[in-house]
């Protein structure tokens, strides 16, 4: 760092001890000391927008991405009123889905709860698209809408990558 005139800034700077939850309770409490400042270890760390947690459960990651696309549709609810509908679903499609889709790919394998979580926010935009109630089913929606759910995405973004 020196040789490229570099400094180290501790206060961005951060790690990660990356163990399974039975090995965590044996990783040091205290971080490395580098250039005389301590560095603490996170729990999770970002990397690129996706956060990667300690344990590499991925539930930082998809709690996240839950939460910025719930908080986007309910913005988006605010006007749904005042735009046309095929600008609203594009709306959904480019400020919501599009989260989902970033990286997704990494979330191949998941257990069913994340990925049940991760399901529920493609459905709140499908009820918010077609402005029905939270009391109709919801499969005909997403179909309508040409929307695969969240595990088919994840294999079909995972087999394009690797085709």
């Amino acid at each position: 760092m020196r040789s490229n005139r570099l400094q180290l800034n501790s206060d961005k700077m951060e790690f990660m001890w990356c163990a399974t939850v039975r090995r965590q309770h044996s990783l040091p409490t205290v971080g490395p000391l580098i250039k005389s400042s301590t560095v603490t270890p996170s729990s999770a760390v970002r990397d690129l927008g996706v956060y990667i947690d300690s344990g590499l459960t991925m539930q930082s990651h998809v709690r996240q991405t839950v939460s910025r696309c719930f908080a986007v549709l309910l913005q988006l609810r605010t006007v749904c009123r005042q735009v046309p509908p095929s600008v609203f679903q594009s709306l959904i499609v480019a400020l919501s889905l599009s989260r989902l889709d970033y990286c997704n790919s990494v979330l191949f394998g998941l257990p069913a709860n994340l990925i049940q979580r991760l399901q529920s926010v493609q459905n709140a935009a499908a009820w918010l698209t077609f402005r029905i109630r939270r009391s109709e089913h919801i499969t005909p929606a997403p179909i309508s809408l040409h929307w695969l759910r969240i595990p088919e995405r994840t294999s079909f973004k995972l087999a394009v990558l690797t085709y």
